[in-house]
């Protein structure tokens, strides 16, 4: 849904980026064309997007319902996740561990959090008419960096609560001895993102509305492979990919090397998924089942997308001196957020593709929003954390 911008300049510019916001959920929704997806999704994006459930400086209570698999013969059913398993125990490392010593000056151009040219600055400013001093650009970054690690952390302790549920969850027992190893991964990821933001950085984001949605989502539905679905594969695979451009991009080294040990762990898990829902969603599930979680996919593939505007940056420094239109189009113009789309999705859609949830009835959609481009790209059972870091190291 397109507000009329006639009716937009009749109102204060506080109420209008309200009305914006709620337009852009709204419109994301109608996107839907699934009752059943629009049924699981719908109550979480009023929650998020329109009750700011996540904003409201509160502990939020989220009623979780699945059921516990039990087996008491403890089989060895899935040689794959077995083999995944010996590698996570191998590749457990200790937060404590990293250079912590190491001092953070967000403004120092010499160790820039981020590239220059990693935000389209001209553009805001020529939307001004003012022109930014170095000391207000490094401060912007500084911002910037904050947000996004805020919204990693907010991931992460999503992610944890969710691996817990799949481990109860899961069917299988090689699985569930897997799982119990990213419960652990989860938790050293929330401890070591919070650590950096609380000590290094200083600053501390609330959550972005539609990561608050899909979170929302996921821990209340009862089905365990739409937990495994939701967020070993489109949270913790969009994950992947953005903490590899961050990883590459940064120049500050404590930062750095943290990226580089989550990687490896998040590497595992969504390969995991992969495992896990590549012969279930083909000899398992129903055709329709198929087609709901292939809708569902694409639903929260657009609302992964909206995740990475910033809103929460543009509202804290921009809101009433420029409209969400022109810092959607100052995002989209950034270089290095081009960047940050191209190798986050490049991880999602190939996942997808491999647990067959990309047929050619789907593919148009994706096609529409410009993430077609990745549909023939490696997925996580071809790519382990070493090499990722090999091809991020080499694209630095």
């Amino acid at each position: 849904m397109v507000l009329k911008e006639s009716l937009l300049e009749k109102v204060p510019p506080k109420v209008r980026s309200q009305l914006e916001g709620y337009a852009d959920a709204l419109s994301t929704l109608l996107e839907v064309r699934d009752p059943r997806v629009l049924s699981s999704i719908g109550p979480s994006a009023v929650r998020g997007t329109i009750l700011k459930r996540g904003k409201q400086g509160v502990p939020t209570q989220v009623p979780a319902s699945h059921s516990a698999y039990f087996d008491w013969s403890y089989p060895q059913d899935f040689p794959e996740m077995a083999d995944l398993y010996a590698r996570a125990k191998r590749g457990q490392w200790n937060g404590e561990d990293l250079p912590w010593h190491i001092s953070v000056d967000p403004l120092d151009s010499r160790v820039p959090l981020l590239p220059r040219d990693f935000f389209a600055f001209e553009t805001i400013q020529d939307m001004l008419g003012v022109r930014f001093s170095e000391r207000e650009i490094l401060s912007f970054q500084h911002d910037f960096v904050s947000w996004m690690l805020s919204q990693f952390l907010h991931g992460e302790q999503g992610a944890l609560f969710a691996a817990a549920q799949v481990t109860e969850a899961v069917q299988f027992f090689d699985g569930k001895l897997y799982g119990s190893t990213q419960v652990m991964d989860e938790g050293r990821h929330v401890e070591v993102f919070h650590r950096y933001l609380d000590t290094k950085l200083e600053r501390l984001y609330q959550i972005n509305d539609n990561l608050f949605v899909i979170i929302d989502a996921l821990m209340q539905d009862s089905r365990w492979d739409m937990k495994f679905l939701g967020m070993q594969i489109m949270v913790e695979g969009v994950a992947l990919g953005a903490f590899g451009v961050l990883y590459r991009e940064t120049k500050e080294p404590l930062l750095k090397q943290l990226l580089k040990m989550v990687i490896q762990d998040e590497s595992r898990h969504v390969h995991y998924g992969v495992l896990a829902l590549r012969e279930h969603i083909v000899k398992e599930l129903s055709e329709r089942e198929r087609r709901e979680r292939e809708d569902w996919a694409f639903e929260v593939a657009l609302l992964m997308r909206n995740r990475f505007l910033a809103y929460e940056i543009y509202e804290e420094h921009f809101e009433g001196r420029i409209t969400r239109k022109q810092w959607r189009e100052a995002v989209y113009a950034s270089p290095g957020m081009d960047r940050f789309r191209h190798v986050m999705f490049s991880r999602m859609v190939p996942n997808l593709r491999e647990i067959g949830l990309l047929s050619d009835r789907i593919r148009p959609h994706y096609a529409r929003v410009g993430l077609d481009a990745y549909f023939g790209g490696l997925a996580a059972d071809r790519l382990t954390g070493d090499q990722m870091i090999a091809d991020l190291e080499q694209a630095a």
